[in-house]
Protein backbone atom coordinates (compact mmCIF):
# COMPACT_ATOMS: atom_id res chain seq x y z
CA UNK A 1 0.00 0.00 0.00
CA UNK A 2 1.97 3.38 -1.70
CA UNK A 3 -1.22 5.34 -1.05
CA UNK A 4 -3.76 4.64 2.34
CA UNK A 5 -7.03 6.20 0.54
CA UNK A 6 -9.43 7.19 2.54
CA UNK A 7 -13.72 8.83 2.07
CA UNK A 8 -16.22 10.99 4.18
CA UNK A 9 -17.28 8.03 5.98
CA UNK A 10 -13.70 7.49 7.69
CA UNK A 11 -13.15 11.36 8.79
CA UNK A 12 -13.89 12.57 12.43
CA UNK A 13 -13.37 15.94 11.20
CA UNK A 14 -12.08 18.30 8.71
CA UNK A 15 -8.29 17.63 9.60
CA UNK A 16 -8.62 13.97 11.24
CA UNK A 17 -9.69 10.23 9.74
CA UNK A 18 -9.79 6.87 11.78
CA UNK A 19 -9.12 3.87 9.61
CA UNK A 20 -9.41 0.14 10.68
CA UNK A 21 -9.59 -3.01 8.96
CA UNK A 22 -7.25 -4.29 6.34
CA UNK A 23 -5.49 -0.69 6.48
CA UNK A 24 -5.18 -0.82 10.07
CA UNK A 25 -3.26 -4.08 9.44
CA UNK A 26 -1.81 -2.95 6.74
CA UNK A 27 0.10 -0.01 8.92
CA UNK A 28 0.49 -2.73 11.84
CA UNK A 29 2.49 -5.18 9.91
CA UNK A 30 3.85 -3.69 6.69
CA UNK A 31 4.44 -0.17 7.82
CA UNK A 32 4.93 -0.97 11.42
CA UNK A 33 3.99 2.52 12.27
CA UNK A 34 3.67 4.11 15.15
CA UNK A 35 2.22 7.48 16.71
CA UNK A 36 4.24 10.38 14.83
CA UNK A 37 5.05 8.75 11.89
CA UNK A 38 3.88 10.13 7.93
CA UNK A 39 2.50 8.47 6.05
CA UNK A 40 1.23 9.17 1.99
CA UNK A 41 -3.01 9.38 1.94
CA UNK A 42 -5.45 10.63 -0.82
CA UNK A 43 -9.07 10.76 -0.46
CA UNK A 44 -11.44 8.03 -2.63
CA UNK A 45 -11.82 10.58 -6.18
CA UNK A 46 -9.98 14.11 -4.18
CA UNK A 47 -6.52 14.90 -3.64
CA UNK A 48 -3.11 13.45 -1.90
CA UNK A 49 -0.98 15.03 0.65
CA UNK A 50 0.60 13.43 3.91
CA UNK A 51 -0.79 12.43 7.41
CA UNK A 52 0.65 11.85 10.47
CA UNK A 53 -0.50 9.16 13.22
CA UNK A 54 -1.77 10.45 16.16
CA UNK A 55 -3.33 7.29 17.55
CA UNK A 56 -2.90 3.99 17.07
CA UNK A 57 -4.23 1.29 18.73
CA UNK A 58 -5.63 -2.42 18.07
CA UNK A 59 -8.88 -1.11 16.95
CA UNK A 60 -8.23 2.03 14.68
CA UNK A 61 -5.64 4.59 13.67
CA UNK A 62 -6.49 8.33 13.80
CA UNK A 63 -4.20 10.43 11.18
CA UNK A 64 -4.30 14.24 11.02
CA UNK A 65 -4.35 14.34 7.04
CA UNK A 66 -3.44 17.51 4.57
CA UNK A 67 -4.23 16.56 1.14
CA UNK A 68 -3.24 19.32 -1.69
CA UNK A 69 -2.01 17.31 -4.41
CA UNK A 70 -4.01 16.38 -7.20
CA UNK A 71 -3.86 13.06 -8.74
CA UNK A 72 -2.16 11.67 -11.55
CA UNK A 73 -3.67 11.69 -15.52
CA UNK A 74 -5.65 8.97 -16.40
CA UNK A 75 -4.74 7.69 -20.28
CA UNK A 76 -6.36 8.71 -22.90
CA UNK A 77 -7.62 5.32 -23.61
CA UNK A 78 -11.01 3.10 -23.49
CA UNK A 79 -10.05 -0.09 -22.97
CA UNK A 80 -12.39 -2.98 -23.88
CA UNK A 81 -11.86 -6.33 -22.64
CA UNK A 82 -14.13 -9.84 -23.32
CA UNK A 83 -14.95 -10.94 -19.69
CA UNK A 84 -12.58 -13.33 -18.62
CA UNK A 85 -12.80 -16.00 -15.83
CA UNK A 86 -13.13 -14.09 -12.63
CA UNK A 87 -9.92 -15.26 -10.98
CA UNK A 88 -8.06 -13.41 -14.06
CA UNK A 89 -10.91 -10.60 -13.67
CA UNK A 90 -9.30 -9.84 -10.21
CA UNK A 91 -6.03 -9.19 -11.42
CA UNK A 92 -7.43 -7.38 -14.49
CA UNK A 93 -8.95 -4.99 -12.25
CA UNK A 94 -5.96 -3.77 -9.87
CA UNK A 95 -4.13 -3.85 -13.58
CA UNK A 96 -6.45 -1.25 -14.96
CA UNK A 97 -5.93 1.43 -11.66
CA UNK A 98 -2.66 0.75 -11.72
CA UNK A 99 -2.08 2.04 -15.36
CA UNK A 100 -4.15 4.91 -15.17
CA UNK A 101 -7.13 3.37 -17.74
CA UNK A 102 -10.26 5.93 -17.15
CA UNK A 103 -12.75 3.22 -18.30
CA UNK A 104 -13.39 -0.61 -18.69
CA UNK A 105 -15.43 -2.58 -21.00
CA UNK A 106 -16.13 -5.96 -20.04
CA UNK A 107 -18.18 -7.15 -23.05
CA UNK A 108 -19.17 -10.53 -24.13
CA UNK A 109 -17.93 -12.95 -26.85
CA UNK A 110 -18.82 -16.23 -27.91
CA UNK A 111 -15.85 -18.05 -26.09
CA UNK A 112 -16.76 -16.44 -22.93
CA UNK A 113 -18.33 -19.02 -20.37
CA UNK A 114 -21.98 -18.01 -19.11
CA UNK A 115 -20.78 -18.45 -15.68
CA UNK A 116 -18.40 -15.97 -15.63
CA UNK A 117 -21.29 -13.63 -15.65
CA UNK A 118 -22.61 -14.79 -12.97
CA UNK A 119 -19.33 -14.53 -10.79
CA UNK A 120 -19.97 -12.96 -7.20
CA UNK A 121 -16.25 -10.44 -8.98
CA UNK A 122 -18.82 -8.77 -11.66
CA UNK A 123 -20.63 -7.21 -7.40
CA UNK A 124 -19.77 -3.67 -7.63
CA UNK A 125 -18.45 -3.92 -4.27
CA UNK A 126 -16.11 -6.60 -5.51
CA UNK A 127 -14.82 -4.34 -8.52
CA UNK A 128 -14.65 -1.56 -6.04
CA UNK A 129 -11.93 -3.24 -3.93
CA UNK A 130 -9.97 -4.60 -6.22
CA UNK A 131 -9.91 -0.93 -8.76
CA UNK A 132 -8.95 0.26 -4.51
CA UNK A 133 -5.86 -2.21 -4.68
CA UNK A 134 -5.00 -1.12 -7.63
CA UNK A 135 -4.97 2.46 -7.08
CA UNK A 136 -3.32 1.98 -3.51
CA UNK A 137 -0.72 0.47 -5.48
CA UNK A 138 -0.28 3.20 -7.85
CA UNK A 139 -1.18 6.20 -5.63
CA UNK A 140 -3.80 7.42 -7.52
CA UNK A 141 -7.44 8.48 -5.87
CA UNK A 142 -9.56 8.38 -8.75
CA UNK A 143 -11.75 5.14 -9.29
CA UNK A 144 -11.89 3.99 -13.05
CA UNK A 145 -15.61 3.19 -14.38
CA UNK A 146 -16.29 -0.58 -15.44
CA UNK A 147 -18.90 -1.05 -17.66
CA UNK A 148 -20.52 -4.40 -18.67
CA UNK A 149 -22.05 -4.95 -21.88
CA UNK A 150 -23.54 -8.76 -22.16
CA UNK A 151 -24.53 -8.55 -25.40
CA UNK A 152 -21.92 -8.47 -28.05
CA UNK A 153 -23.84 -7.21 -31.20
CA UNK A 154 -25.57 -4.53 -29.53
CA UNK A 155 -22.61 -2.98 -27.90
CA UNK A 156 -21.03 -3.43 -31.25
CA UNK A 157 -23.24 -1.96 -33.35
CA UNK A 158 -25.10 0.55 -31.10
CA UNK A 159 -22.58 1.63 -28.34
CA UNK A 160 -19.23 1.29 -30.12
CA UNK A 161 -19.34 3.25 -32.54
CA UNK A 162 -19.80 6.33 -30.11
CA UNK A 163 -16.92 5.23 -28.28
CA UNK A 164 -14.68 5.55 -31.56
CA UNK A 165 -15.55 8.70 -32.12
CA UNK A 166 -12.41 10.40 -32.44
CA UNK A 167 -10.29 8.01 -31.54
CA UNK A 168 -7.79 5.48 -33.28
CA UNK A 169 -9.80 1.88 -32.90
CA UNK A 170 -6.95 -1.06 -32.26
CA UNK A 171 -7.97 -4.82 -32.05
CA UNK A 172 -5.32 -6.67 -30.45
CA UNK A 173 -5.82 -10.13 -32.26
CA UNK A 174 -3.72 -13.29 -33.16
CA UNK A 175 -3.00 -13.35 -36.67
CA UNK A 176 -1.03 -11.86 -39.33
CA UNK A 177 -1.45 -8.29 -38.92
CA UNK A 178 0.47 -5.12 -38.40
CA UNK A 179 2.53 -4.89 -35.13
CA UNK A 180 0.74 -2.81 -32.26
CA UNK A 181 2.00 0.75 -32.56
CA UNK A 182 4.10 2.15 -29.66
CA UNK A 183 3.59 5.36 -27.67
CA UNK A 184 0.23 6.21 -28.98
CA UNK A 185 -0.20 9.99 -28.68
CA UNK A 186 -3.87 10.35 -29.53
CA UNK A 187 -6.92 9.35 -27.93
CA UNK A 188 -7.38 5.41 -28.55
CA UNK A 189 -9.47 2.28 -28.12
CA UNK A 190 -7.80 -0.84 -27.18
CA UNK A 191 -10.12 -4.24 -27.41
CA UNK A 192 -9.14 -7.03 -26.13
CA UNK A 193 -11.15 -10.53 -27.08
CA UNK A 194 -10.69 -13.82 -25.11
CA UNK A 195 -7.93 -16.31 -25.07
CA UNK A 196 -7.53 -17.49 -28.31
CA UNK A 197 -9.20 -14.48 -29.64
CA UNK A 198 -12.77 -13.31 -31.10
CA UNK A 199 -14.06 -15.66 -33.77
CA UNK A 200 -14.26 -14.66 -36.90
CA UNK A 201 -17.98 -13.28 -37.08
CA UNK A 202 -16.98 -10.84 -33.95
CA UNK A 203 -13.54 -10.21 -35.35
CA UNK A 204 -15.57 -9.08 -38.99
CA UNK A 205 -18.13 -6.85 -36.68
CA UNK A 206 -15.40 -4.58 -35.05
CA UNK A 207 -13.58 -4.43 -38.30
CA UNK A 208 -16.91 -3.10 -39.55
CA UNK A 209 -17.12 -0.45 -36.81
CA UNK A 210 -13.75 0.91 -37.80
CA UNK A 211 -11.37 -1.47 -35.57
CA UNK A 212 -7.79 -2.32 -36.99
CA UNK A 213 -6.55 -5.71 -35.69
CA UNK A 214 -2.86 -5.66 -34.61
CA UNK A 215 -1.19 -8.28 -33.36
CA UNK A 216 1.64 -8.80 -30.48
CA UNK A 217 3.21 -11.74 -32.17
CA UNK A 218 3.10 -15.27 -33.09
CA UNK A 219 2.45 -15.98 -28.77
CA UNK A 220 -0.99 -16.50 -27.66
CA UNK A 221 -1.13 -14.59 -24.37
CA UNK A 222 -3.71 -14.66 -21.76
CA UNK A 223 -5.78 -12.03 -20.92
CA UNK A 224 -4.21 -10.63 -18.13
CA UNK A 225 -0.57 -10.62 -19.80
CA UNK A 226 -2.47 -9.32 -23.03
CA UNK A 227 -3.71 -6.18 -21.19
CA UNK A 228 -0.48 -5.55 -19.33
CA UNK A 229 1.90 -6.05 -22.24
CA UNK A 230 -0.77 -3.47 -24.38
CA UNK A 231 -0.99 -0.99 -21.61
CA UNK A 232 2.64 -0.85 -21.19
CA UNK A 233 3.36 -0.64 -25.43
CA UNK A 234 0.74 1.92 -25.85
CA UNK A 235 1.29 4.40 -22.96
Amino acid sequence: MNLLLFTDEDRLDAQRIAVGGRRLQHLQQVHRASPGDSIRVGEVGGHMGRGTIVEFSAQRAVIEVSADTPPPAKLALELIVALPRPKMLRRILRTVAECGVPRLHLVNSYRVEKSFWRSPVLAPDTIRDYLLLGLEQSRDTVLPEVVSHRLFRPFVEDTLPALLAGRRALLAHPGDYPPCPRDLDEPTVLVIGPEGGFIPYEVSKLQETGCQAVSLGPRILRVETAVASLLGRLA
